[in-house]
């Protein structure tokens, strides 16, 4: 009994081993070919990577949702608001090429002081803040605690609320609560899973609009097969329980007009509950605005997410 034991053991061991050399070399392929495209500046400690273009005394700081990069808006419309405007695209901590601080909170409150501190860092002046799905939690935080650094917010398809249901399914695997096990999983199973499940999660993802054939390279999508992206993906997720519910008791104190865009299809997030009821909330600072589309709006309608963003802009009251 104990020789079948061992035995299994190390069948356990080897298959283990072979599958974190098959991640390691995925991930230095996925980084071979896709290099940062932008710059670096440490912010308490977190080494943030950002795309800049443009130039002018407007700015926009454009944020990406979870498990997502900054590629989500360099895709298209980053580049088409830089015609206009000074803008810039970070990777939050810990996504994309951007590293969280060995010690440093996953808390949105957290990465909103980091946020803060890359507009000081790139002397930004008071932007925009443009923030996708997660982005548009991170950005209602950072103008609630940093109101006289943000002009106003835009926000596409944003989480405002926790949901009712609770995530999507289509994060189910980053509900991992146990630090080690997460890193296990993310060093061994977590790239076949992906692979092996890849059609189905974008299909809830991009739904009811098609992929982009070109998302996995010039969207940024295959970088989220790197162990440390599913790790602060997870970690993301799961601090958010403690800490939405208390912006949704501040909203009332948003010193900053509030523009959202939802795709009446959107699969990940309720357009009802995380965009009317904000209007519901507070009809005289938010505006509400439906298409037909799903949940990855700067991917799949660039031109209505630019021209979306760029209405805002003209609407600010003067800086």
């Amino acid at each position: 009994m104990g020789y079948v034991l061992s035995g299994l053991l190390i069948v356990v061991i080897l298959i283990a081993a072979g599958l974190f050399v098959f991640t390691w070399m995925t991930v230095r392929k996925v980084q071979f070919g896709l290099p940062p495209e932008g710059r670096f500046v440490t912010v308490m400690g977190n080494r943030i990577h950002y795309i800049e273009q443009g130039s002018g005394p407007e700015t926009l700081l454009l944020i990406h949702g979870l498990s997502g990069v900054s590629q989500h808006f360099s895709y298209k419309v980053l580049g088409e608001l830089a015609k206009d405007y000074r803008v810039v695209a970070i990777d939050r901590p810990g996504s994309g090429y951007s590293e969280r601080a060995a010690r440093s909170s996953a808390s949105l409150v957290v990465q909103a002081d980091v946020v803060a501190g890359v507009i000081d860092a790139l002397q930004l002046g008071k932007p925009m803040l443009v923030g996708h799905s997660l982005g548009g939690a991170l950005s209602l935080a950072t103008a609630l605690r940093h109101p006289n650094k943000v002009r106003g917010l835009t926000l596409i398809a944003p989480l405002t609320h926790m949901p009712a249901a609770g995530p999507s399914k289509a994060f189910a695997a980053l509900g991992i609560r146990q630090s080690w096990l997460r890193q296990l999983v993310a060093w061994t199973l977590m790239v076949p899973m992906t692979m092996r499940y890849r059609e189905k999660v974008l299909d809830i993802v991009f739904g009811p609009e098609t992929v982009p054939a070109d998302y996995a390279i010039r969207g940024g999508g295959a970088l989220g097969l790197r162990p440390s992206h599913f790790i602060a993906a997870s970690r993301d997720l799961l601090a958010l329980d403690g800490v939405v519910p208390e912006l949704q008791q501040r909203y009332a104190d948003l010193q900053v007009p509030v523009r959202i865009l939802y795709g009446r299809g959107d699969r990940i997030l309720d357009p009802r509950e995380q965009g009317q009821g904000m209007v519901d909330r507070f009809p005289d600072k938010v505006e509400l605005e439906l298409i037909e589309g799903g949940h990855m709006l700067p991917l799949t309608q660039p031109e209505v997410t630019t021209d979306f963003i760029r209405r805002g802009m003209r609407a600010l009251p003067p800086a």
